[in-house]
């Protein structure tokens, strides 16, 4: 299945959350810490509670480089737990220039055999496009992200009147000759949300932000319910993973996954 069959899938039946597995050894529950690797074996629980209702499940690489090689190892591990019709999503946020960003991609895709990445633009098409070769994965481009320091360029009003965010939108539109593109879009920006959805066109958008960083799942899922596109994944990490330390956190995850998805079903049918 390619990473566009596999999205499609998910979501044609309403599964919308991606699980973002930030695991942080200084969270999980203290029990799982005495184990060969502990960051497997929560991975392991989380997926295993999870894995019904989730659209795709994305790696955030900054948890795991920090250990090393061992780290990579258990990024490999985890990628073999989940379920080969599920979208994984490298959250890596490449982007440098010629060969460099051709052994990224060959990092990312031919390595770690990953369907997706998330990728930073503003090195310009040059430092993206050797991951727009491969066909048959999804690229996700950023586009206006959820942190405070959005407003340093991604917000920045050019001469034209248009913001730099909804150029980069507008370039990724322009790359998508190969069905491959997509972009991320910060949970915590309702209002330019609702005011730039539609310059998405078919793009499949992930959106962090819900949960810890103050994102609302109401509003994320309104703005796309009035709308035709439903090609859209709410990334939870923390509001999800770390939402029980006890030995039964696993149990504890399925409810609240459950609860997430419940939601979002309502909102849509609503």
């Amino acid at each position: 299945m390619t990473a566009q069959d596999k999205l499609s899938v998910r979501i044609s039946k309403k599964n919308h959350v991606c699980v973002g597995l930030d695991t942080d050894i200084k969270k999980i529950p203290r029990h799982l810490l005495g184990g060969p690797d502990p960051l497997l074996e929560f991975n392991k629980i989380i997926i295993e509670n999870t894995v019904e209702s989730a659209a795709a499940y994305k790696i955030n690489f900054a948890f795991y480089e920090k250990n090393g090689s061992a780290g990579f190892d258990t990024i490999m591990r985890t990628l073999e737990i989940i379920p080969q019709e599920i979208l994984t999503i490298a959250d890596a946020k490449r982007g440098d220039i010629g060969n460099t960003s051709k052994m990224y991609a060959e990092s990312v895709y031919d390595y770690f055999k990953f369907d997706s990445v998330t990728l930073h633009p503003y090195m310009g098409f040059d430092s993206i496009s050797p991951f727009l070769e491969h066909s048959g994965k999804i690229n996700f481009i950023l586009a206006l992200t959820s942190n405070s320091g959005s407003v340093d360029f991604e917000k920045q009003k050019l001469d034209d009147g248009k913001y730099l965010y909804q150029h980069v939108i507008s370039k990724v539109n322009s790359w998508n000759s190969l069905n491959n593109c997509g972009l991320v879009f910060g949970a915590t920006n309702t209002e330019e949300l609702i005011n730039n959805i539609d310059s998405f066109q078919k793009l499949p958008v992930l959106l962090p932000g819900v949960g810890a960083q103050g994102g609302s799942l109401e509003e994320v899922v309104k703005a796309f319910s009035s709308r035709s596109n439903s090609n859209f994944i709410i990334n939870l990490s923390r509001a999800l993973i770390y939402c029980d330390d006890s030995k039964s956190f696993g149990i504890k995850v399925n409810h609240k996954m459950k609860e997430f998805n419940s939601s979002i079903h309502s909102l849509l049918d609503s």
